[in-house]
């Protein structure tokens, strides 16, 4: 159990952490994406960076390397001629005994460092015999050597009678300082003895810190250069995309005299010229557009309304003709009802039409006032009750107890649930139609579910266009125009609701109307949750 809370309380503190990390770097990632300036110069800093460092690095080490090259061929060289004198000096004693051996000893250390050039930097000159007891070493310098002349380079020396070298770092008089060793034994008549030469590194060390240095400070400027360098470049490129993205978005808000400025002859000025003489086709064609869209409303709506004086004249003819249908053969009958059919059908279109025309052209105000919307949905299943019980469907109201009051236009509301219900009656394929009312404290949803074929997916970007039907050679009961969704669309939109259809082939259809309960406040409130059925 303690290992569990452990682990718990490890990953609640680590999810803390992550979060306060992704909170306080938001910033950053936030100007990381949004910044094509940024991005191009930090790469360029870090990918500069790396390959200055690793070049850097490169020749810092190989000159280090170099420098210690020559150090190590100086000191062998100067080694041979030390063992050869050394072993001259020592050989004319025959045994260990000798009492003048110490004082040759003494005398030799003396003149090898006498004649050591290096003796200005503290090179240190020692012999001394690890394989026979009787002979005490003797230094150049009285320091301690210990740490320079390690106990595995002596093994080497003495015992193998191999020449070694190693580099070890002493600190003499408060400084530390490195040394070259190099140890080497001396054959003798009355054994070997080891030669052991330490050259210090202080130039070769100075003149490596020179070179890292330069190369530091060479490579630092370098990345600065080229971060400099890219900054200039990108912000070449960036400032003309910035300012076409600036003139684009005011082209898209309306602003169509909008144009870049053209500077020089490059490819950036060609793209600046290529850009406003597309602005320049583009306000071309919308200003064709628009007034080739304002001709059709005109059209549309001289045409609806030219022809409401004819259709009248025809509605009071046809409404004469069949009154008196019982009057004349069968077949004229039959004649007279087939027109008032298609004049109910021919009036409902042209309705539609000078509807659909008021609001192209701006001029269909609402008529708001604050609403009950309850009786609304129950006028509406009233009126379709017939058409209900004629295709055998059922209409379900599930309405609150309490009234729902909305500032509404009711006469364009009533119409949009009209429309929606009439349609889910007519492909309700039999089954109940469920009309649902809810609200809350910013808005109102009305939902209208049938339980008949339903749409094919993608279909539910389509029902809102204008004449567009799902099966155009499907036998209508209500004669729609194909105008109704478009139209309930356009004055939902207009309370400043929405509409949306969700749909699954072989489940049915559900139309979701969402209005502010004021206008305009409360616009775009999401509707309130109908899954729990109606209010108490």
């Amino acid at each position: 159990m303690p290992i569990r809370r452990t682990l718990r309380v490890v990953r609640r503190q680590w999810r803390i952490g992550v979060r306060h990390g992704l909170r306080l770097s938001a910033p950053a990632r936030r100007a990381w994406r949004r910044s094509l300036h940024l991005r191009v110069v930090t790469l360029t800093l870090v990918t500069s960076s790396l390959l200055v460092g690793g070049f850097g690095w490169f020749i810092a080490d190989r000159s280090t390397q170099i420098l210690l090259d020559r150090a190590e061929d100086e000191v062998q060289a100067q080694m041979q001629g030390k063992v050869e004198y050394a072993y001259q000096q020592l050989s004319v004693h025959r045994q260990v005994r000798d009492q003048e051996l110490p004082a040759t000893i003494s005398a030799t250390v003396d003149r090898l460092a006498d004649g050591d050039s290096t003796e200005s930097g503290g090179a240190i000159v020692s012999l001394r015999a690890d394989t026979i007891p009787d002979i005490k070493p003797d230094s150049s310098i009285t320091v301690e050597t210990e740490p320079l002349i390690t106990r595995d380079m002596v093994r080497l020396v003495a015992d193998s009678e191999q020449v070694a070298q190693q580099i070890r770092t002493l600190e003499v008089a408060g400084t530390r300082t490195k040394y070259l060793v190099y140890g080497s034994p001396v054959p003798t008549s009355f054994g070997h003895v080891e030669l052991y030469y330490l050259v210090p590194l202080t130039t070769e060390d100075r003149a490596a810190n020179q070179i890292r240095t330069t190369v530091l400070v060479t490579g630092l400027a370098l990345v600065i250069l080229l971060g400099i360098v890219a900054w200039l470049v990108t912000r070449m490129v960036v400032t003309p995309v910035r300012v076409a993205a600036r003139t684009a978005q005011r082209l898209s808000a309306g602003l169509l005299d909008q144009r870049m400025k053209v500077d020089g002859e490059d490819d950036l000025a060609l793209l600046a010229a290529s850009f406003n003489q597309m602005a320049a086709n583009l306000q071309r064609q919308i200003v064709r557009l628009e007034e080739m869209s304002r001709l059709q409303r005109r059209f549309t709506s001289d045409v609806s309304h030219e022809l409401r004086t004819p259709l009248t004249t025809v509605r009071m003819a046809a409404d004469l003709i069949f009154s008196e249908r019982e009057e004349f053969d069968p077949a004229v009958a039959r004649s007279a009802e087939l027109l008032q059919a298609e004049l109910d059908r021919f009036e409902s279109l042209l309705t539609d039409l000078l509807e659909i025309s008021r609001f192209d052209a701006g001029f269909a105000a609402l008529d708001a006032e604050h609403t009950d919307l309850v009786p609304i949905v129950e006028r509406v299943a009233e009126r379709l009750a017939g058409l209900a019980e004629r295709v055998g469907v059922s209409i379900e109201l599930r309405l609150p107890d309490t009234p729902v009051i909305a500032e509404v236009d009711p006469r364009r509301i009533e119409r949009v649930l009209r429309n929606l219900v009439g349609n889910a009656v007519e492909h309700g394929e039999g089954r109940p139609v469920e009309v649902t009312l809810a609200t809350d404290e910013a808005a109102v949803a009305v939902t209208v579910r049938d339980h008949g074929v339903g749409l094919k997916p993608g279909e539910e970007r389509l029902v809102f266009n204008r004449f567009w039907r799902a099966d155009p050679s499907r036998a209508r009961q209500t004669g729609g125009t194909g105008l109704g969704l478009s139209i309930a669309q356009r004055i939902v939109r207009d309370h400043d609701g929405y509409i949306e259809v969700t749909s699954e082939p072989g489940n049915g259809t559900t139309f979701t109307v969402s209005l502010p309960l004021r206008l305009p406040a409360g616009a775009g409130a999401d509707p309130p949750s109908l899954s729990a059925g109606p209010p108490p």
